[in-house]
């Protein structure tokens, strides 16, 4: 059965999302939170140090994490999870039992690198 698309976004909406490389610094448990997460710091080089929570516990120790680049949205307004203050969000590809897959660049690049 083929998946629907969400509805279409101009250029200018797609423009809006600031997408950046990081790597991950610190991951640990997210004990406070309501479903299974870590809590992680990631480094976006020039534009700084961000927390954020990811429920990617099905494929990912903590220890794994540390030193992955991934790819999140840093132009989302702060939110709160639990007792964090969320600064990103990571993407990732859900797959068919839900489990989510990092996006991660195919080499090394600099921190802070736009996605577009």
């Amino acid at each position: 059965m083929e998946e629907k698309t969400s509805e279409k976004l101009s250029w200018s909406d797609f423009t809006k999302v600031d997408m950046r490389i990081g790597t991950i610094l610190e991951a640990g448990v997210f004990q406070e939170a309501r479903n299974p997460a870590y809590k992680m710091i990631i480094d976006f080089g020039p534009i700084g140090k961000r927390k954020t929570s990811a429920q990617i516990t099905d494929l990912y120790t903590p220890e794994e994490l540390v030193g992955k680049q991934v790819v999140a949205v840093v132009n989302f307004p702060p939110k709160q999870i639990a007792n964090i203050m969320s600064e990103c969000l990571v993407l990732g590809g859900i797959g068919n039992d839900k489990e989510i897959t990092l996006i991660q660049p195919e080499r090394k690049i600099k921190n802070g690198t736009r996605i577009g």
